[in-house]
């Protein structure tokens, strides 16, 4: 009864948001507070407010937290946000338009193009006339679209109605083809080897503002696409069929669905590398935490994710100081077990019901 009760409090939309927003906030001070020179919360609230709204000056706060919050922490705090945003929003609605919990933004070998795009740059030296520096993660994102329309032309090929289970089953033989791929090249690399190895387990650090800006745009035109889609996304979780009698284009909106959500990760793998789990236990745990209407739960799993990461980007780079882990190993280890855990809830909870 009580567990009923504590649901229902939380299943209230001001107060999901409230949380959610609540823990993002406390997640960005902490992200940029916590490092191997401390920065003062009241410190960093100063030193963006005043660069935002001005009022107070910067040179009444010591240069030094200045240059470390502007330069070097806020931008990799507000790049692991963006790319945790981004990969919880799209698992979110791959899991509600395949039915599926164990679905995620890698389920259709979006995150695997992604990466044999950026392998190939570095395997072979790649850079765009100018452009430079961002062809790394310019070619990922194009790799990522490529592989999308592969599987999805693959999968309309066996089967017209591209039914649910034929892009998963697609998009499996496509991850392990690329992995495959991927790994053939680690095996013919020479001094590029670390290189490589660094950037497929992901990290955010010595980004920069400028891959700010590279995911930024994709970021919002992909979740403005699949929060527009919130209701169709409601009526397609009760299966294709029920959603066709209730006058949803399936077909369109699966496209739709599926390009908006390559679109996020193919921008989220390109700056950060492969970090998984992000788009698989996030929106399992705000479905269970808040419900599952995806009206409601895409925004939340944005604030939601975006927060998870930058608290496990600061492990990463604090669990070992002055060492700093990959940070797809962290969320692999926090991950795992926890969607274990849920799994194992569910199956009991099933028994139990």
């Amino acid at each position: 009864m009580q567990r009923l009760s504590i649901l229902k409090f939380l299943n209230n939309k001001y107060v999901a948001y409230g949380l959610a927003g609540i823990f993002l906030f406390i997640s960005i001070l902490l992200g940029i507070s916590i490092g191997s020179v401390p920065v003062p919360m009241l410190t960093i609230i100063q030193i963006i407010s005043a660069k935002l709204f001005g009022g107070i000056s910067l040179g009444s706060i010591d240069p030094m937290y200045s240059s470390i919050v502007l330069n070097i922490r806020l931008p990799r705090v507000i790049l692991a946000g963006l790319v945790g945003a981004a990969l919880a929003i799209a698992g979110a609605a791959f899991q509600g338009l395949l039915r599926n919990p164990l679905a995620d933004p890698y389920t259709l070998g979006v995150s695997s193009g992604a990466s044999v795009g950026a392998v190939l740059t570095l395997f072979f030296h790649l850079s765009i006339p100018f452009i430079g520096s961002f062809t790394l993660p310019l070619l990922s994102i194009l790799f990522s679209f490529l592989t999308i329309f592969l599987v999805l032309a693959f999968a309309r090929k066996i089967e017209r109605s591209m039914r649910v289970e034929t892009i998963i089953l697609t998009g499996i033989i496509f991850s392990s083809f690329l992995g495959a791929l991927i790994s053939l090249m680690i095996a013919l690399t020479g001094d590029e080897l670390r290189q490589i190895i660094g950037w497929l387990l992901g990290s955010v650090s010595m980004r920069g503002w400028e891959y700010i800006k590279i995911i930024l745009p994709f970021f919002i035109i992909g979740s403005a696409i699949l929060i527009f889609n919130a209701k169709e996304l409601n009526a397609m979780s009760f299966g294709e069929e029920r959603a066709q009698h209730l006058g949803v284009n399936v077909q369109k909106r699966k496209l739709v669905i599926l390009t908006a959500g390559s679109i996020l990760t193919g921008a989220a793998v390109a700056v950060s590398g492969t970090i998984g789990f992000v788009g698989l236990v996030i929106p399992h745990l705000s479905r269970i935490i808040w419900g599952p209407d995806h009206r409601h739960l895409l925004p939340l799993s944005i604030l939601t994710g975006s927060g998870f990461l930058i608290l496990a980007d600061l492990l990463s780079r604090t669990i070992i100081s002055p060492t700093e882990l990959p940070i797809g190993v962290i969320t692999a280890l926090i991950g795992a077990p926890v969607f274990a855990l849920i799994l194992l809830q569910r199956k009991r909870m099933e028994r139990s019901g």
